[in-house]
């Protein structure tokens, strides 16, 4: 932008030029005369006419100073021509009146102009600057111009006055300017404008004086400093203004020559009157009073000055006492503040010499500071830590304001150690400073918090034992570091029927059972062996020992003996003289307040491992050899091979295949008919699942159940089942027939079950009393309370209930009373045994049947296979029958093709 202006002021400065050039010559003319009066109307017109223009894009007081300086133009032109009109150069005339009217009017718009606010006493040093300045210059002024005048009128005329009144108002208008630029009150514009007012007042001057001694004629060189001066302000007015409106900050060098300059110009003048008076010998009354007045003036301008310096002074001495009172209440604050700190702060030399020491030093580690001052710090502490400090202070003492940070344990004077954290800065080439400077903060109580904090993440809360976290390090470790003679061995440890304790004896007696279990591991193991807690009732123990011995085996053998002691004392077993309704629950058993429990582990040798995953790939074989000696029936251990990820794989290719069989359609629901013994019909069916794999064909239930069950995938296979053998029982039309559904444990555990059945039955329009929902004893064993509610709200839609495999599990009389059963389903291990010589087989069978006649429910038999067994079932009274004697499970369409032939 100020490249713009720059350009912009140097083509109009260029025209400006110009013009006054072309008018000179103009003025050596014949036509001279014209030329002058013509272009000194167009001149004052050009320059009032930009004057308005300028005050019209500006506000406030700028566009009033404008406004007045283009009038003040505008009446100069009009006087000039008002004595064209009257053609005639006497003094005074009309003309006289627009031409004095420019010397009201400027200075009323110089002075209206925008400047900066000042105080009192500075605006009335401004004031006595200007009269000092008006007064030097009216002596210069009267000196050679006014008083030769004069002296050739030698009376007092009309036309003397109007002359001098010409060059007194340029005095005036000259001296505004100059002072007004000496201040920095306005800079560019008004530079031109001061400008154009001097070349008025060159000409007004010569004007008066070839007026007077009758020489004046239109077109002479006076005119050409008249068309000068509009010129120059026609160039004020179209000069751009500067970005910002703020006025610019005078700079000190602008300052100076503002204040110096009302000096300079009393001197000039005083200077020209003695020469004057010198070379002439005259005295002048008038000089003589301006002298006077000059005086006076310099000698108020000095007592004015004399006063601000006084209030200066008391000012900057009230300043300076504030700021000592702040500069000594902020080192009174930050000296209470350093002994107050948490902070030890000590200056020492490069060798460790201790030049200052803070007050808190006491409080944080016992020593005084003045004991400690003037002592080489390092000589206080521990050998090690000594050593540390010294290569730390070398270190930081090479680079100037240097930091450097460690932590030492650092010895209290009562005999504790203490962990400090210490920062060093090198202030050695401050002068105020001239040392290394230590702070220096107790962390003890952070650093305790700290190993709480990593204890805490890297052990089990409960057993103290390390976690999951710490052990897998701890095994990468060991495989690192082991040699060739070293065997890394990991055993995983998971307690059978733990849950059994929670749920008969409580969470309480649960955890007191896996701190003791956790005793009893350290105690089986040896100091260096790691043992650790995963959560739940899963542990694991990291065995380090020679390649060839036995000693994890030696480690395996002792935990089961160990844990075959029985656990005394725990939280439930007060007052309990047995917990016979969990006697013989997988791997616990409790009598006369005593717990035994059995243990399933799984060994795993690192044998070459050695990939970076190598210590998750250990885990996860001991975790695979502990699952095989859970599923040999608990209570041993197993060592891993590499079929037992083989297995792991086909299982998860099994399950990955089955999630795949749902999306997809490959299920297959197979119904096998239930026969009325006492009338030989079909009264119902039992919708059988088969899985029709499109690579390894029909897979049998008993291989992808289970693997449902595991993961969670018998929900929504649950939820298949139901809904198409309720749709297949629909499709069947009128006939009453009862279709059977087994459901999971996994299906009551979501709570949901009930609102399932509800939405087929509504979805299928499957009549809710011609469905049988089958579950197993666990059902009645398992949650006991949260099961029943749920059965009783399958009960209250009308749904048949049978209890699946009966005989084969836990479940007493008093389970069967509360449950809403309706069915008994005999399992086939009894009925296999039926028609042959054994009688013990025959009563358990018939045993279930009258129990079931005495509860009120029906029986079914499962598994009949010949005409024996299908003879002694009727001769117990059993009401239904299921087996290959009677149909296979069939395909939906043989099905119907086998209801069509037994109707």
């Amino acid at each position: 932008m100020a490249a713009i202006t720059s350009s912009w002021t140097a083509r109009l400065s260029l025209v400006a030029a110009l013009l006054v050039s072309v008018f000179a010559l103009a003025m050596g003319t014949g036509a001279g005369a014209y030329v002058a009066g013509a272009g000194l109307c167009l001149g004052a017109a050009a320059a009032a006419v930009a004057c308005l223009l300028r005050a019209r894009s500006l506000t406030g007081r700028a566009r009033w100073g404008w406004a007045l300086i283009g009038a003040g133009a505008l009446s100069w032109g009009l006087g000039q021509s008002t004595r064209i009109f009257l053609d005639t150069v006497a003094l005074p005339s009309v003309a006289d009146v627009g031409y004095l009217g420019m010397y009201v009017l400027t200075p009323i718009g110089l002075l209206v102009q925008p400047s900066v606010s000042q105080a009192l006493a500075h605006r009335v040093r401004s004031v006595l600057d200007g009269l000092m300045i008006a007064a030097s210059l009216v002596m210069v002024s009267w000196i050679f111009v006014i008083a030769p005048l004069i002296a050739a009128e030698r009376k007092a005329s009309a036309a003397l006055v109007v002359s001098l009144a010409y060059p007194l108002g340029d005095i005036v208008i000259v001296t505004m300017v100059i002072y007004m630029l000496a201040r920095q009150r306005r800079s560019g514009q008004l530079a031109l404008v001061g400008a154009g007012i001097v070349a008025f007042a060159i000409s007004d001057i010569g004007f008066a004086y070839l007026h007077l001694v009758g020489d004046y004629a239109a077109g002479g060189v006076a005119d050409i400093g008249w068309f000068a001066g509009f010129a120059l302000i026609l160039l004020a007015a179209t000069r751009p203004s500067a970005v910002s409106s703020a006025a610019p900050a005078p700079c000190s060098a602008a300052q100076s020559f503002g204040i110096l300059l009302p000096y300079a110009v009393v001197l000039t003048s005083v200077v020209i009157s003695v020469v004057w008076y010198v070379r002439t010998g005259q005295g002048d009354l008038f000089v003589a009073y301006l002298r006077s007045v000059l005086t006076l003036l310099i000698i108020a301008r000095q007592l004015l000055t004399l006063r601000e310096n006084r209030n200066l002074t008391r000012t900057l001495e009230r300043r300076v006492d504030d700021r000592s009172a702040e500069l000594l209440a902020s080192e009174q604050r930050f000296h209470a503040l350093l002994q107050q700190s948490s902070d030890v702060v000590t200056v020492v030399g490069p060798s460790s010499d201790v030049l200052y020491q803070s007050e808190s030093v006491q409080r944080v580690f016992g020593w005084p500071a003045a004991e400690v001052t003037g002592r080489r710090l390092i000589t206080l502490m521990d050998v090690p830590s000594g050593l540390r400090l010294a290569r730390a202070l070398r270190a930081a003492a090479r680079t100037p304001y240097e930091t450097t940070v460690l932590e030492l344990p650092v010895r209290h004077r009562d005999g504790r150690l203490r962990q400090a954290e210490i920062t060093i800065t090198n202030l050695l080439a401050d002068p105020g400073v001239g040392g290394l400077v230590l702070n220096t903060r107790d962390i003890s109580e952070r650093k305790q918090l700290q190993d709480q904090l990593v204890h805490e993440a890297c052990h089990d809360a409960l057993t103290q034992l390390a976690n999951r976290a710490l052990f897998r390090e701890r095994v990468g470790e060991a495989l690192r570091e082991r040699t060739a003679a070293d065997e890394v061995t990991v055993l995983f440890l998971d307690l059978d029927g733990f849950k059994e304790v929670n749920d008969s004896l409580g969470h309480l007696a649960g955890d007191q059972l896996l701190m003791r279990v956790g005793e009893r591991l350290r105690a089986s193991v040896r100091d260096e062996d790691v043992v650790a807690r995963f959560g739940g009732d899963e542990f694991a123990v990291l065995i380090n020992s020679p390649v060839g011995g036995d000693e994890a085996v030696r480690v395996a053998e002792r935990i089961i003996a160990m844990l075959d002691e029985p656990f005394t004392g725990l939280a439930g077993l007060a007052g309990v003289g047995g917990v016979g309704g969990v006697g013989g629950v997988g791997g616990l058993a409790g009598f006369g307040g005593k717990i035994h429990v059995q243990a399933s582990i799984g060994l795993a040798t690192a044998g070459l491992l050695a990939s970076p995953g190598a210590a998750e790939q250990l885990m996860r074989n001991a975790d695979l050899a502990m699952y095989r000696a859970k599923s040999a029936g608990g209570s041993g251990y197993a060592v891993y091979d590499p079929g037992m990820l083989l297995g792991l794989v086909a299982r998860i290719e099994l399950e990955a295949d089955l999630r795949a069989a749902l999306e997809r359609g490959q299920l297959r629901l197979h119904y096998q008919p239930t026969i009325d013994l006492s009338t030989n019909e079909v009264v119902g069916f039992e919708a059988l699942v088969r899985w029709q794999h499109p690579v390894r064909g029909m897979i049998p239930p008993s291989e992808f159940i289970p693997l449902a069950e595991a993961t969670g995938l018998i929900v929504p296979l649950g939820r298949w089942v139901l809904r198409e053998a309720c749709r297949q029982a629909v499709s069947w039309g009128a006939r009453p027939l009862k279709m059977a559904v087994n459901v999971s444990v996994r299906q009551f555990d979501r709570g949901d079950l009930a609102e399932v059945v509800a939405d087929v039955l509504a979805e299928t329009g499957m009549p809710a009393d011609r469905l049988c929902l089958e579950m197993t004893e666990s059902v009645l064993m398992t949650d006991t309370d949260d099961n029943l509610t749920q059965l009783k709200r399958l009960k209250a839609l009308g749904v048949t209930l049978a209890i699946d495999d009966f005989g084969t599990g836990y479940s007493s009389l008093a389970y069967l009373r509360r449950f809403p059963v309706d069915t008994l389903k005999i399992d086939r291990s009894f009925v296999d045994r039926l028609g042959g010589t054994s009688t013990d087989d025959a009563a358990l069978a018939d045993t279930i049947v009258q129990l079931g006649k005495s509860l009120g429910m029906a029986t079914v038999a499962e598994g009949i296979e010949d005409h024996g067994q299908l003879a002694a079932l009727r001769e117990m009274g059993c009401d239904y029958a299921q087996g290959f004697y009677f149909a296979r499970p069939l395909p939906a369409a043989e099905a119907t093709q086998f209801l069509a032939l037994t109707a």
